[in-house]
Order: structure tokens, then sequence, then C-alpha cells
């Protein structure tokens, strides 16, 4: 993690992306620096098979050429179970990692926590939000909303990963 960049405080543009490791569908320990070299698209979701969820991740599932083409690599993050991200994976035909933040310390360190969602005491989620990262791991755009209904801007994000080193 850099200097400017502390626990708590959502990773702003020209912060290095504060380093984390969590099991993907395989239960294969995952982290950040994992994926250095390669500009990174790191969504969190706010659960797993839920419509505004499923249409985010299928999105990014067949815009895959063009961001292969932009050498990103998508990486997703919820707070769902490894067994439940493995069966929405699988449904969804996901062709990258989705990672799981059970004890939501990656929320927390990100300061994306939505919690008591849905009205449901003590049920924290993730804010739907994009982290768009250098091939250093420098973050050079981000979007998150409030709202889990909302979508990310998709062309927005392939124009700047188009223009990111």
């Amino acid at each position: 993690m850099s200097a400017n960049a502390q626990i708590g405080r959502t990773p702003r543009v020209g912060d290095k992306a504060p380093d984390f490791t969590l099991p993907d569908v395989e239960l294969k320990e995952r982290s950040l620096k994992e994926f250095q070299g390669q500009k990174v698209v790191l969504a969190f979701f706010v659960g797993a098979f839920t419509n505004t969820c499923t249409k985010e991740m299928c999105t990014f599932r067949d815009s895959m050429a063009r961001l292969i083409d932009l050498k990103a690599q998508v990486v997703g993050v919820s707070v769902n179970d490894p067994f439940s991200n493995k069966g929405f994976a699988e449904k969804n035909r996901l062709p990258f990692p989705i990672l799981s933040d059970v004890n939501r310390e990656v929320i927390k360190l990100y300061n994306l926590e939505s919690p008591d969602f849905a009205g449901i005491k003590g049920y924290t989620v993730a804010k739907r939000s994009i982290f768009l990262l250098d091939k250093k791991g420098i973050v050079r755009l981000t979007w998150i909303t409030e709202n889990p209904a909302v979508e990310p801007d998709y062309q927005k994000i392939e124009k700047a990963l188009a223009v990111i080193e």
C-alpha cells in the first residue's frame, strides 16, 4: 500500500491500489498484485445471482474480446462465499476471477461497505464500484454508486482503458 493510501479510505486516482488476498471460486488464494503487468478492471459487485450484478458481470463477459485487446483483466469481488460465487460464475460462464470477501476485509479496506443492505440489519455488502488500475497497480479511474441498481458506464471504462498504459 502506498503512503498516500490509508485503510478505510477509498483509493483515489493516483493512489496505488491496496493489495489484498482473497479466495477464488476454486478456493485458491489470489492477490491483486498477481495481476500487475496488465491493466485491471477491479469490479466490486453487490451479490451473486442478483439482477443488476448478473447484467454487469455478463456485460464484462460479453466484452472480453475488446478488453483483451485493451490488455485488461477483469477481477470481480463480492462478499458471497466461494461456493455461491462458483455457481454464479459457472451459470453465467464468467471467464475471469471472482473473489470472495466473506469477512468484508477488502470492502472495509477500500471503504465500500453498504451496511444493513435491503433493510437487513447486520448484512453488509459491497457498494457497486469499479477501479481501473494501470500495469503498475495505480488507480486511474474510480466509479462508485450508492444505488445498487445502477450499472457502470461500460463505454467510459473501455475508453479509459484505451488510454491507460
